[in-house]
């Protein structure tokens, strides 16, 4: 099977899309700027959906769905907030369609023309908060913890797959609490489960920290956020948790009667992931044979292909894999037993190695004489022979090792790639050559967009665990308290 990818090296983006592409994952749809997820992409957001959404029940969390439209009205009760994502909204103005009396095209009815605009949600903050009016009354209603898995709509103009499109799928969480410690506290948790997920599940190391007043969350007093470093060098945001304070309680009037019976408008936050972790999977760590997919998360964890010449043999081989399959799921094990006879084996190898399968067993009449099999990991493409009488327990150790040596090495990789820089000149050209970079800022809005402008680079993060420490801005020379990350981003 000839991949035909293009290497990383050659042209990056390229790479990207030919994985996205041949891997099955996804492709463009015929509305502009949406996508199509395909079994295998969908299955891997099942397995991340899966994951966080049990680390949010854990947590007291329960879900919820709220509706796809927004009355415009509800938008204008909260200024940042409108004035963030005005210019990504869908707008639906009619109801109806209607035969042209002269072309007999489909036309928009004009006198199904709706009283109030609806918006296809960019997020649900206002639409959300409408019914919490209605739902909280009292401290004993708090803290109110409800996500929900849905879609939302930003009208993106320049898109590519999973990392940025018109229509994308997520979780968002929105919370409200009696207390802003305890709101605050809410929006830590989430970051810390975000964070857990995207190391522990996704094998991705991350940065923690919150963002400058200029990236913060539209109607946020404060966003926490995770931050990753894809192989070309540029950073990408993997997960955001919001501290909103009242505002949203107070555009939508929300109060409860406290505890020394007075009426106190409630503390919120607002947290979400979305189909975009699928994307920083794979640039983190696929390669240019193909998706290298960590255990946790692959929908396929064992794929076992048979080697054979004739029926006969098939059938003794067909019989041996039974039971190992029967072995490798009892220890909760994923398998798939390729046995297809319309495609050979150099094409299966191929095949799953581009899918990013972890390990792959090759089984053949030798392999039955000797009780052996042949072990391939993906990660490294290392080859072994193994014995078939422990296979099953071997295995679980193996995945653990994939699972560990995938995030050694994006986190020896992030490593290499954090620099500290003093001086302006050295900060323009470690920009230019990607990677983190650590430099002093003078907490100005404007300096931060000077930088921007020159340099393509933003502030990912302010570190939240980030030591005083006394030094000059590396553009203005003015002083600074502390060191902030740079990097160009997605």
């Amino acid at each position: 099977m000839a991949k035909g990818i293009t290497t990383k090296e050659e042209n990056y983006s390229q790479w990207y899309n030919d994985i996205v592409r041949k891997a099955d994952l996804a492709e463009i749809s015929a509305v502009r700027g949406s996508m199509v997820i395909k079994p295998y992409g969908y299955a891997i957001w099942e397995k991340m959906q899966s994951v966080l959404d049990g680390m949010f029940k854990e947590t007291g969390h329960e879900n919820a769905y709220f509706p796809l439209f927004i009355p415009k009205s509800f938008f204008s009760k909260e200024a940042s907030h409108v004035e963030g994502f005005a210019k990504e909204c869908a707008v639906v103005t009619h109801y109806r369609l209607k035969n042209d009396e002269k072309t007999g095209e489909i036309v928009v009815d004009e006198d199904a023309k709706l009283e109030e605009e609806l918006i296809v949600r960019p997020t649900s903050e206002t639409i959300i908060w409408d019914s919490y009016r209605n739902w909280i009354q009292s401290y004993r209603d708090l803290p109110l913890l409800i996500n929900q898995w849905a879609n939302v709509v930003r009208w993106e103009m320049r898109t590519r797959l999973f990392l940025r499109t018109a229509e994308f799928l997520w979780q968002e969480g929105h919370t409200a609490h009696e207390t802003r410690e305890e709101a605050v506290k809410e929006a830590e948790l989430i970051l810390k489960i975000y964070a857990d997920f995207a190391e522990k599940w996704m094998g991705m190391p991350v940065l923690k920290g919150v963002k400058s007043p200029n990236e913060r969350f539209a109607g946020a007093i404060e966003t926490y956020c995770i931050e990753s470093l894809m192989q070309d060098g540029k950073a990408l945001q993997a997960g955001t948790s919001h501290f909103l304070g009242q505002n949203f309680a107070k555009a939508f009037e929300v109060q409860f009667l406290s505890r020394e019976n007075k009426l106190e408008y409630v503390w919120a936050t607002s947290w979400g992931v979305s189909t975009r972790l699928i994307g920083a999977l794979i640039m983190s760590h696929s390669d240019n044979n193909g998706l290298v997919l960590p255990p946790r998360l692959a929908p396929i964890q064992v794929v076992i292909v048979p080697i054979y010449k004739n029926t006969g043999q098939l059938d003794a081989i067909s019989e041996k894999v039974k039971g190992i399959m029967q072995e490798l799921k009892a220890k909760g094990i994923s398998v798939k037993y390729d046995n297809r006879d319309t495609r050979k084996p150099g094409f299966k190898f191929s095949e799953w190695e581009l899918k990013g399968v972890p390990v792959r067993l090759a089984i053949g009449p030798r392999d039955l004489e000797n009780g052996t099999v042949e072990v391939a990991r993906r990660d490294t493409l290392e080859k072994e022979i193994l014995q078939m009488a422990d296979i099953a327990e071997k295995l679980v150790n193996l995945l653990e090792k994939i699972q560990d040596n995938i995030y050694q090495k994006a986190f020896t990789f992030r490593d290499n790639n954090t620099f500290y820089v003093d001086n302006w000149e050295a900060f323009k050209e470690r920009i230019e050559q990607g990677g983190f970079v650590y430099a002093h800022w003078d907490g100005t809005a404007e300096t931060e967009q000077k930088i921007k402008d020159e340099t393509k680079a933003t502030i990912r993060l302010i570190p939240i665990d980030g030591k005083a420490e006394a030094g000059k801005c590396v553009y203005s020379d003015e002083p600074s308290t502390g060191r902030v990350v740079f990097a160009r981003a997605y």
